[in-house]
């Protein structure tokens, strides 16, 4: 049902796009919710689950700092 999520921070990562965050987003609440695709009526919240998961990943990746002090993103 799910493949991996992989890392998306320097140096596993050089470049993370939207769509890189959106994508380990998706997996994360299909692994939680049990659902691959929800039913019409739990459609909304899980699209509104991936937005947010999403959002905080680009908040975790934009303030996380590697060795060094360099930021992550």
């Amino acid at each position: 049902m799910c493949r991996s999520i992989k890392t998306l921070r320097p140096p596993y990562a050089e470049s993370v796009t939207e769509d890189d965050m959106r994508a380990a987003a998706l997996q994360y609440v299909r692994k939680v919710s049990g659902f691959r695709e929800p039913a019409a009526h739990n459609a909304a919240a899980f699209e509104r689950a991936v937005d947010e998961v999403t959002a905080a990943t680009r908040e975790l990746l934009d303030t996380l700092v590697v060795r060094g002090g360099h930021p992550a993103a």
